[in-house]
């Protein structure tokens, strides 16, 4: 029976993956292992599954009725194994979890830490990317995400809390140009942008009568990096829109100046994301459970 399982899993992952070796990078082995054990998986079956050129790799006829079944059988097997890891006392195993890169290593990092102290059997790979991870095709378990999450049916998401943001500026920037008082006034100020793949979102205030406006300052610099965008205000660029755990530091020692803070400036969600699945692994579930609990308290002891 276990002869008959070899190379189905590596098969599958070479599928998904779109390549050996992409799949090799998720299996952690060369390229030519993994395609030697599907070379030894066809020969078994007496066909062939993948149709290989020197750019493209696509499934044979036989290929994709074998990659079907063995996604179903796969699938089942991993329900069958999460119940039963699901009664454990003890997570075990490695946890992949992904999270924006600041916030990554602020705020999750030290969560991470303190889970594999408590729980010896439980190893854990934290990935830090502002790029939005696919759970499936990246092989992640977990990612933390930050902002309004769109509808997915495959995904179940645990709320965090809010990110609260803040308004803030260089003590020499608003000698030159002034505090700006209100909404109104941020317009003639100039901004620093937070920008990745061509898009830069507005910045939400709440208004004079409590409404939600969107303001986009007029700015010469955009980066995709906040504590960059933190320096440059703090070197006199501008006004910069800040999550309030990076901008308290500076706030401390004086490299910045609140302009308008987080009961002014609206904040961002922040939720961990799963697969949804029957079972839930302990392994996930004592990581989620650490995620809640801690980083909801982070953020709630933000300063503003």
């Amino acid at each position: 029976m276990n002869d008959r399982l070899n190379g189905v899993a590596e098969f599958v992952d070479v599928v998904d993956a779109g390549s050996f070796s992409a799949a090799g990078e998720r299996l952690g082995v060369t390229r030519s292992a993994v395609a030697k054990i599907v070379a030894r998986l066809e020969q078994r079956l007496g066909v062939r599954l993948l149709q290989r050129t020197t750019r493209s790799l696509s499934l044979t006829d036989e290929g994709h009725a074998y990659y079907e079944q063995c996604r179903r059988v796969l699938g089942e097997l991993s329900a069958v194994e999460a119940a039963f890891d699901h009664g454990r006392r003890e997570p075990a195993g490695r946890l992949r979890i992904s999270a924006p890169v600041l916030f990554g290593r602020q705020c999750v990092a030290p969560v991470v830490r303190r889970l594999v102290e408590e729980h010896p059997r439980l190893n854990v790979e934290l990935s830090f990317s502002d790029r939005v991870a696919d759970l499936v095709e990246d092989g992640f378990d977990l990612a933390v995400r930050i902002g309004t999450l769109p509808d997915h049916g495959t995904l179940v998401a645990r709320r965090l809390g809010v990110q609260r943001m803040g308004i803030c500026a260089s003590s020499a920037y608003l000698v030159q140009h002034g505090k700006p008082a209100d909404v109104a006034a941020l317009a003639t100020h100039t901004g620093i942008a937070y920008g990745r793949a061509g898009q830069s979102p507005a910045w939400r205030v709440r208004g004079p009568g409590g409404e939600i406006e969107e303001c986009r300052l007029a700015s010469r610099l955009c980066f995709d990096d906040l504590l960059a965008i933190a320096d440059a205000a703090a070197a006199g660029a501008g006004l910069a829109w800040l999550p309030c755990w990076l901008m308290s530091p500076y706030l401390s020692d004086g490299r910045l100046e609140l302009v308008m803070d987080s009961k002014s400036v609206m904040g961002d969600e922040v939720h961990v994301v799963r697969q949804k699945a029957r079972h839930m692994p302990s392994k996930v579930r004592v990581a989620v459970d650490a995620l809640v609990a801690d980083i909801s308290r982070m953020l709630g002891a933000q300063p503003d």
